[in-house]
């Protein structure tokens, strides 16, 4: 993601993997490319490259937080949750990832998105 235009910077929080699947704060910018993750820290990042993911799914409206699902291309899935303020991260993310050129040729995997963000990208 070097150059590219960010879109949105602030926080997000992401399930761990662990046991006890904890809530961890991360530094969150996405980009054109894709959404990069920094540690608390900011000295770590890991990199979510847009042709890396199916889908966003799974949108829930919680006491004021939004959880949602990235759906990698293996099947992984990553939980988040943010803040219900202002344009919320998923639908961000929602819209980055169905305007890269992959969605746009009429994939069955683009019309699915399609339809998730017109229907609000809710469970």
């Amino acid at each position: 993601m070097n150059q590219c235009k960010v879109m949105k910077d602030g926080y997000l929080e992401k399930r761990s993997n662990g046991l006890l699947q904890l809530w961890k704060k991360k530094r969150c910018v996405l980009s054109e490319d894709g959404l990069r993750l920094y540690d608390c820290k900011g000295e770590s990042s890991k990199e979510m490259r847009f042709e890396q993911m199916t889908t966003l799914d799974c949108v829930e409206y919680k006491r004021g937080l939004v959880y949602f699902t990235i759906v990698m291309n293996g099947g992984k899935e990553i939980d988040f949750r943010c803040q219900q303020e202002g344009t919320a991260w998923n639908a961000e993310i929602a819209l980055a990832l169905i305007s890269q050129p992959r969605c746009r040729t009429g994939s069955k995997r683009g019309a699915t998105m399609d339809k998730k963000v017109k229907a609000g990208v809710q469970c």
